[in-house]
């Protein structure tokens, strides 16, 4: 009969073949991104999934189990619509927004995975394996946080992709008479 055990490793297998398929995709994202900060994330979440594999690897140990991976077919997948993605979108003001909800699909699988396997280790009795879980859990979190804030700093909204004939926004022009009415209003106010 299947225990809570073997379904831990199961996942624990399976999170831990996913983490090294991101470990591969992560700088793929990094150069298909043409915002600066939107490329650091992705280098930066690069090192932290490094490091999420060899916590994983302590996890195992502490099961007494060999590190091992099971192919994680929804990372797999997450993984390939990503990819088709950046090629579709490549070139165009949607480019930035399209990776940030491809790499957002993937942090809200791993946190379901991490935040099952967390609660699960903890009813297997191994609190060093809770404790690792739970530090990933919250790097994953904060990598998520870190791609809603990049999407609503701009990226989101350059995806509209509003120009005029000239290359300039809507809201670039907008801003420029605004300034121009405020500088004028200041002039009269001055010379009064």
């Amino acid at each position: 009969m299947k225990t809570l055990k073997d379904l831990f490793l199961d996942e624990l297998a399976d999170i831990y073949d996913a983490e090294h398929r991101i470990v591969k995709a992560l700088p793929k994202l990094a150069k298909a991104a043409t915002c600066d900060d939107l490329k650091g994330a992705f280098q930066s979440h690069l090192k932290e999934t490094e490091g999420h594999v060899k916590k994983l690897e302590q996890i195992f140990q502490a099961f007494d189990e060999k590190a091992k991976g099971k192919t994680c077919e929804a990372t797999k997948g997450l993984l390939e619509e990503g990819d088709e993605i950046a090629a579709e979108f490549k070139g165009s003001p949607a480019i930035n927004a399209a990776l940030i909800a491809a790499a957002q699909k993937v942090e809200h699988y791993e946190m379901a995975s991490y935040g099952c396997l967390h609660e699960w280790a903890g009813l297997l009795g191994n609190e060093k394996a809770a404790g690792l879980l739970q530090e990933i859990l919250e790097e994953e979190k904060a990598a998520n946080e870190k791609l809603t804030e990049l999407a609503r700093a701009g990226n989101n909204e350059d995806a509209l992709g509003k120009t005029d004939s000239h290359g300039s926004s809507e809201d670039d022009e907008q801003m420029t008479e605004k300034a121009r009415h405020t500088k004028g209003r200041k002039l009269t106010e001055v010379s009064r």
